[in-house]
């Protein structure tokens, strides 16, 4: 009688891999122990186990047994399945190396017996239907069918299915093509049958084609680098690769579209486009969020604003607009905030703060009725915010005193500050976490991004908020009539434009028009009013009513194509700690 063949198995101190069943090095379960018995041992093997290094080995239970024994089934039909999984992937290891060496043999060649091919880029291609064509750009998309490989090409202007079958598909380059290679494909443009769907409504039959630029496979290929589960920070870092993604490429495209339509309105309306200086030795906005550097010897700053520059426009060449870079130094890391951005800025001469106001929406209207005829603009905005509808005009007005009682009608609070501004807060009795203590709103707050933006989102409508106080506003604006006998702070002809899920799009004022209140607006501010002479001077030969604004062409785009944050807005969003790539 053969001698039995004792297992060990130790459910606490055991281990399944690497352990071997012994007294030193007890398994761990008793299903992985019945498992790894071989078929013919399992008659002279006997199982001892245990919970802990503290009990005595025993034979397990029946019911134990016969649960370990499933479990077991389990186990084995997981290795086999590895097995045939391994099998598997050797196999199509082996035809593709079978492939790859095949495919070196096939030497593709143009055939001159076909017709001449005429280049053309993917937006062009509708009337070549029929004809033989040539399209060079970046492989999107790869699909193997059997012996048909399908490729959507991208080139900038529009995308292409392209289909590479018989020799086309066979080729070294052919079996080792990349994600994001760049190509040139030649071939028959056919539209595609009916019932089926393609870019454009057409594909390129490929006869003929070669790799103009290789993309790397393995670790380096693209969709390994970046992909939707890449974190944030990856994605800022590959900026450049996230670019060529459908999204991005949309919202930049819709920009570029953007930026026409307003230009159009602004022509339609009158206005000219004026390009002001991004150096310069004055501010606008306030010195805190200057960036300064060393200019030839001088201090001078990147700009907070061209509105000094088109104010002294205005007297010879009239209403002007600009679409200029602005820089602000402010350490704010919200979605809404760049430290770079682009912004639409506009002066006009002789109007009213209502003219202001009427003007402001008028152009923004405007501009989206012409993104929304045309049929390729609005497609871009139907994919990128389904659910986007024009503003109704007219847009609503709230005062900034109205709208400190709004907040305080709907319990919309803010934290309280101590005299140097610092948020004052308490220990939260649940939490044990220090909570800002909330306060209502009263006359004199800056109202908060959050609350303004609170505020836009429940109204779910574009909203003018006017007439701030004058100690929030920039030392220009011009203040509002006192009516006789008003007391209390003095308001401003000033207005925020607000969009619901961005907030703040558009800022704007009346400018001071009397120089002998600029004067004293200096030096209110603490401003030395000598490196302004050519401000002041505006006041001094023929001074005006007149008024402006700043658009923040990201804020305004984020509304448009519904983006969470302006960083998706911007071709290489700046803000602090990122100033790459």
């Amino acid at each position: 009688m053969p001698s039995m063949l004792t297992i060990y198995i130790d459910q606490t101190s055991g281990v399944d891999v690497p352990g071997n069943g012994s007294v030193d090095q007890p398994y761990q379960s008793l299903a992985f122990a019945l498992f790894s018995t071989p078929t013919t041992e399992a008659e002279t093997t006997q199982y001892q186990i245990r919970k802990d290094a503290d009990a005595v080995y025993d034979a397990p239970t029946q019911s134990a047994t016969k649960k370990a024994k499933k479990d077991a089934q389990g186990l084995e039909k997981k290795r086999l399945k590895a097995q045939a999984e391994e099998r598997e992937s050797k196999e199509k290891a082996e035809k593709r190396e079978r492939r790859l060496q095949e495919s070196k043999k096939i030497v593709l060649t143009e055939d001159p017996t076909l017709p001449k091919s005429v280049k053309s880029k993917i937006v062009k291609l509708e009337s070549l239907r029929g004809q033989r064509v040539r399209v060079s750009g970046w492989v999107h998309r790869r699909r193997d069918q059997q012996e048909i490989t399908f490729i959507v090409l991208r080139d900038g202007t529009g995308y292409l299915q392209a289909v590479l079958t018989g020799n086309a598909n066979k080729t070294y380059d052919a079996v080792t093509l990349q994600l994001e290679a760049s190509v040139e494909l030649t071939g028959m443009l056919k539209a595609v049958p009916e019932g089926q769907r393609a870019p454009g409504g057409h594909e390129l039959v490929v006869d003929y084609w070669r790799v103009l630029g290789a993309a790397p496979g393995a670790e380096e290929a693209f969709t390994n680098r970046l992909n939707e589960q890449s974190d944030p920070s990856i994605l800022a870092d590959l900026r450049h690769l996230v670019l060529r993604g459908e999204t991005a490429s949309s919202v930049l495209r819709l920009r570029a579209a953007l930026l026409s339509a307003f230009r159009q309105s602004y022509a339609d309306n009158d206005l000219l486009e004026v390009t002001p200086p991004c150096l310069v030795q004055t501010q606008v906005e306030g010195g805190a969020t200057l960036f300064k550097f060393d200019y030839y010897g001088q201090p001078a700053f990147l700009t907070q604003s061209s509105q000094l520059y088109l104010e002294t426009c205005l007297p010879s060449l009239g209403d002007v607009f600009c679409v200029q870079e602005s820089f602000r130094a402010e350490n704010s890391h919200t979605r809404r905030h760049l430290s770079e951005y682009t912004h639409l800025e506009a002066e006009l001469a002789f109007i009213t703060f209502d003219d202001l106001m009427t003007h402001i929406e008028a152009i923004i209207c405007e501009t989206v009725d012409k993104l929304l005829v045309n049929p390729a603009t609005a497609a871009l905005i139907k994919t990128l915010n389904p659910h986007f509808k024009a503003p109704s005009r007219p847009f609503m007005r709230m005062s900034y005193a109205s709208a400190i009682a709004w907040l305080n009608e709907h319990k919309i609070q803010r934290p309280a500050e101590d005299a140097d501004g610092n948020v004052i807060t308490k220990k939260d009795e649940e939490t044990s976490k220090d909570e800002p203590v909330m306060v209502d709103h009263k006359i004199g707050d800056d109202i908060a991004e959050a609350a303004e933006r609170q505020m836009t989102d429940i109204i779910a409508a574009p909203i003018f908020l006017y007439g701030f106080p004058a100690e929030l506003k920039a030392f220009y604006m011009q203040k509002m009539p006192r009516k006789e006998g008003e007391q209390g702070p003095a308001y401003t002809e000033s207005c925020d434009l607000l969009m619901p899920g961005v907030g703040e799009i558009v800022g704007g004022s009346m400018r001071i028009a009397d120089m002998e209140e600029l004067l004293a607006a200096y030096k209110r501010e603490g401003i030395d009013p000598a490196p302004y002479y050519w401000f002041t001077d505006q006041r001094k030969y023929g001074t005006c009513q007149h008024g402006g604004y700043g658009l923040g062409v990201e804020r305004f785009l984020a509304w448009l194509a519904n983006r969470f944050t302006v960083r998706e807005c911007s071709l290489y969003p700046r803000w602090p700690g990122r100033a790459t790539p």
